[in-house]
């Protein structure tokens, strides 16, 4: 993401209406900005981001009771646009401060940018605003949206006016290392044995279908985008919905590959869909409730072991940015291994257009285990899309992964 873009487009409140029939339904009830003059064709796109932020603030259904108490939960989920970019929505549910019974409701913050870090200290402010009242948020908010997103390592100051307590300086800093601000590890470790882990890692990496279980939207949003995080520097280019909503749920039916959390109360009716392979984890329990039996062997065993290896090294006293610097690398190394020799496979043409020999990479691999895994890799979808950027260029699109590339290769002359 460029710096020096906004941080993000709009600000939502959802609440619950109650409907004639006693269920309550999701509804925008406060939107920050008010966008005036749209042309015809982004005032279509914006009425059906609109209609559908609803459906994931609450996709727990619409089965809702006003209660004294709630504890406050941060999730996020994700809307592919046709063109197949991406708006992420972080989402703060809680309960307005006050008396009595009432119904939580959702602040919404959406932004084409992935940083989940930032975006949940921007929901403490907003969420100690709310406490005080809807007013003081606007003017929080409007600060933000005023100044630019920070270049990584790079700190933007808000002010920001609180009845009593004066002005303060809010500070929002991007971690150094863009390619794991949007991502914790740590929550994925707490759930899963690093073997299982690995499971869920080869079947993305071929690009099947994954449906992982929890009640916690936070747990599944959480989980779901450290899965995705494991394929830097390939991008998951399928369907991809952290929190399915309800009434979404036969998307499990899709006969193309998706990565899609949904709550664990819906698990009987997941497994009564008449659905294709998949793998189905359950991260309540840490355990695979139903696997296509090969996930074993899709990686190379030696590379296979050198993961766990890394994996296990992990514990509890490792803080979240080392437990992220630690996974990231394990899986990182393995991508420089298979497929870190791609630059050298593309022929230039005098215009300077690129073009992948696909044969000579595949056979420039010794070992026969890689080469066998590499040969399906190159099918995917995930790796097309990185070889399409790569032949744009001589310049290298992921920077940090190039970086590895090269550390990787200085270390092994320093061998021989």
């Amino acid at each position: 993401y460029c710096a020096g873009q906004f941080f993000f487009e709009y600000l939502v409140v959802v609440s619950l209406k109650k409907m004639p029939d006693g269920r309550y339904e999701p509804k925008i009830t406060y939107q920050f900005p008010k966008r005036e003059n749209l042309l015809k064709g982004q005032k279509e796109e914006e009425e059906r981001l609109l209609q559908a932020i609803p459906l994931f603030c609450f996709p727990d259904g619409n089965n809702w009771a006003p209660v004294t108490e709630f504890p406050s939960e941060t999730f996020s989920f994700v809307l592919t646009n046709v063109d197949g970019s991406r708006k992420i929505g972080y989402c703060r549910r809680l309960l307005p401060s006050g008396r009595g019974v009432r119904l939580p409701e959702v602040f919404c913050i959406i932004s084409c940018l992935g940083c989940f870090g930032l975006f949940s200290k921007i929901l403490d402010e907003v969420e100690k605003r709310r406490q005080i009242s809807m007013a003081v948020i606007y003017p929080f908010m409007q600060g933000l949206r005023e100044s630019p997103f920070p270049a990584p390592g790079k700190t933007v100051t808000i002010k920001s006016f609180i009845p009593e307590s004066g002005t303060e300086l809010i500070e929002l800093t991007r971690p150094v290392d863009a390619h794991l601000e949007h991502v914790e590890f740590q929550a994925l470790l707490q759930r899963l044995s690093p073997h299982l882990i690995l499971h869920i890692f080869a079947s993305a990496v071929l690009e099947r279908r994954l449906i992982f279980l929890a009640e916690e939207l936070s747990v599944l949003s959480q989980c779901i985008h450290a899965v995705a995080a494991l394929l830097y520097p390939f991008t998951w280019a399928h369907t991809y919905i952290p929190v399915v909503p309800e009434c979404l749920l036969d998307t499990v039916c899709c006969p193309t590959p998706f990565m899609v959390g949904i709550q664990m109360r819906h698990l009987e009716r997941v497994l009564d869909q008449p659905m294709e392979e998949a793998l189905i984890v359950d991260l309540c329990e840490g355990r695979i409730i139903r696997a296509v039996g090969d996930e074993e062997e899709i990686l190379p065993i030696k590379l296979q072991n050198e993961m766990l290896t890394s994996l296990n090294r992990h514990n509890n006293n490792n803080t979240s940015e080392q437990v992220n610097a630690l996974v990231s690398e394990a899986f990182v190394q393995f991508f420089v291994r298979m497929v870190g020799h791609y630059a050298s496979h593309i022929k230039w043409s005098k215009n300077g257009s690129g073009t992948f020999q696909e044969r000579a990479f595949c056979k420039a691999i010794t070992s026969k285990t890689n080469r066998k895994f590499v040969k399906k890799f190159v099918k995917t979808n995930m790796f097309s899309l990185f070889i399409e950027e790569a032949e744009k260029s001589r310049i290298p699109q992921e920077v940090y992964f190039q970086q590895k590339i090269t550390e990787y290769h200085e270390q092994k002359k320093h061998r021989r």
